[in-house]
């Protein structure tokens, strides 16, 4: 029996021997957008040059929109730009972990298997300057270094002598900082950094017509390469995700502060992993691994050179097409040159961080490590057919076992219960076993109707020991009297 699998246009088709399989192909990816209280930033760096894009995805009004970033130094407005948001999207979509099939060829059938390769600027209008931005009070000791305006957005740049007085200035001045703000901005003060500090203006997104906000992007010399993620700690309730896609010129970025650590991967799980439970697969996977490295570790999802004349492939699989030439142009990478050889490497981070177990920012280092990894979970199915030769009774005897290693490689990933799934060894089927999912709703400390059998069959079990108690003892009287 032959298969096609229509992937892209480009198709490869050769003979292969019997043990071979088809090459994976992309099925699923978990994106960024599976993990809540997130964000993203685009993190381009070589020698004392960075280059910053910070996604927006505030939810809410607009109007009491404000972001307030730590800079090294006064950034002028050729510094300052707007970014296009399907940057993210791409590089989201291409460095997601993704979840790959391979399918298991009849042994009792010689085949020709037939492969598919996957392949996959601003508004120069005048700030509009208030009483408070003409003349500094002297009891905030705050002095406005720059003001700019770059589409939609207001943008000062401040510097502070303390962080009363900062906090007091902007909240004054209609920013709505959260409480725990002046704590947190005390450290950059003392280390005599500036303060970038974006409002939106509402009557100029309304005049250009943009629904949402768009990615700003800074640039600046720095020999720190670092992200200030303390200051986003004042405005959370607990944890949050943040991703970050590194662009360098030598090789992987690691956290020089921080464990870093790759994900789990190239493991292989049931094939009823697909779909919805995919995502939630990842997800729950990330959760254990994130309390598995004490809640304190960098998590690489991505590694890969991504440079423009690089001749290898930039993924296996591709979950969606590797960043171009103009991509990496829209992300700052300015060392670019399609004639002659740039380098670039594309490096993915997740990092979960609480105040608690990141009690610094989170700084970084490039290393020379060029190998590459991706966060990759396989699926393999299973040959159809006839198997009744020889190899093929082998051949079941072996998916069984290798269907329940993959049961364990589940559980051991997420900490699911894979005992409902026992019907997936025998079959392969995702089916739930109902008596196991009725047995599940028994453990200790649940109530409610799933715990009413186990209750009638211990009731049931006593009444029927005193009544056949009772029996034996009518008897013994009814032989005693005779």
């Amino acid at each position: 029996m032959k298969r096609i699998f229509i992937v892209s246009l480009l198709s490869l088709f050769y003979f292969i021997p019997k043990s071979s399989a088809f090459c994976g192909f992309y099925v699923a990816k978990a994106g960024s957008e599976l993990f809540n209280n997130r964000s993203q930033v685009v993190f381009v760096r070589d020698g004392n040059r960075s280059v910053i894009t910070m996604s927006n995805d505030y939810q809410g009004d607009v109007s009491e929109f404000a972001m307030v970033v730590p800079v090294p130094t006064v950034l002028s407005r050729e510094e300052i730009r707007i970014a296009k948001q399907g940057l993210f999207d791409k590089l989201d979509h291409y460095s997601g972990p993704r979840l790959v099939e391979y399918y298991d060829h009849n042994p009792c059938e010689p085949q020709i298997l037939y492969e598919v390769a996957a392949t996959m600027e601003g508004s120069n209008r005048k700030f509009r300057s208030t009483k408070t931005l003409e003349r500094d009070k002297e009891d905030y000791q705050v002095t406005v270094e720059a003001t700019y305006a770059v589409g939609e957005y207001d943008i000062l740049i401040l510097s502070a002598k303390e962080s009363d007085g900062l906090k007091r200035w902007l909240t004054d001045n209609g920013y709505k900082i959260p409480a725990k703000a002046e704590r947190v901005l005390e450290p950059y003060i003392k280390s005599n950094m500036k303060f970038f500090v974006v409002k939106v203006n509402t009557k100029v997104m309304k005049m250009q017509g943009f629904q949402n906000l768009r990615p700003l992007q800074i640039s600046f010399e720095s020999d720190r390469f670092m992200l200030p993620i303390r200051l986003g700690m004042a405005n959370s309730k607990g944890t949050q995700d943040m991703i970050v896609y590194t662009l360098t010129r030598n090789g992987r970025v690691e956290s020089s502060n921080y464990r870093t650590v790759q994900i789990p991967s190239n493991r292989d799980i049931p094939t009823f992993i697909k779909g919805g439970k995919f995502e939630q697969f990842y997800v729950d996977l990330f959760d254990k691994a994130y309390r598995d490295a004490g809640k304190n570790a960098v998590f690489t999802e991505y590694a890969w050179d991504v440079s423009p004349n690089y001749g290898g492939v930039k993924c296996d699989p591709c979950v969606g097409p590797p960043p171009i030439v103009s991509d990496l142009l829209d992300a700052g990478v300015w060392w670019i040159d399609e004639r002659s050889y740039s380098q670039v490497f594309f490096t993915r981070l997740h990092v979960r961080y609480s105040e608690e177990k990141f009690p610094e920012d989170l700084f970084f280092i490039q290393t020379s490590d060029k190998e590459r990894f991706q966060g990759r979970y396989v699926m393999r199915h299973a040959a159809t057919g006839d198997l009744s030769c020889d190899e093929g009774k082998k051949y079941v005897q072996e998916l069984e076992m290798r269907r329940g290693k993959e049961l364990k490689e589940l559980a051991a990933l997420t900490d699911w219960n894979v005992a409902k799934y026992t019907r997936y060894r025998q079959d392969g089927s995702g089916w739930i076993d109902e008596k196991l999912e009725m047995d599940k709703s028994d453990s200790p400390g649940k109530t409610g109707k799933g715990a009413a059998p186990g209750m009638l069959l211990l009731l049931g079990g006593i009444f029927l020991f005193l009544f056949l108690n009772y029996i034996r003892d009518l008897r013994q009287i009814a032989n005693g009297n005779r």
